[in-house]
């Protein structure tokens, strides 16, 4: 079963920072782009971040260009966001896929309060 799971949300204080893990089991995420996006409650689902499969190419949203960062760690079969000087506006369950046809992950909170 092809499966990706997330893990590392919580709930961090403005400014504060928080790493998320998307880790593969079934398959192989060398050589496959991946993508995190995040979702709010009555919004659609948006795009964050992905990284390239070919040449390791980054893209984000201008919204969080210069705080979060997308990696990937080949021999643990997983991506990472690291997500710094986090705002409320970053509140969402995110979710990594994989391009262009999936898995979805079953998401993680991300909560950012004071």
């Amino acid at each position: 079963q092809l499966q990706l799971v997330e893990s590392g949300g919580g709930l961090v204080q403005p400014g504060g920072s928080l790493r998320l893990s998307c880790t593969a089991s079934g398959f192989t995420l060398t050589g496959n782009s991946v993508a995190w996006f995040r979702q709010v409650p009555g919004k659609e689902r948006e795009g964050v971040s992905c990284i390239n499969s070919s040449d390791g190419s980054t893209d984000y949203v201008d919204s969080v260009k210069g705080r979060f960062t997308i990696s990937r760690d080949n021999a643990k079969n997983t991506v990472y966001l690291q997500m710094n000087s986090l705002k409320a506006e970053d509140t969402a369950v995110y979710y990594c896929y994989r391009l262009p046809s999936g898995p979805w992950g079953q998401g993680t909170q991300v909560t950012v309060s004071s």
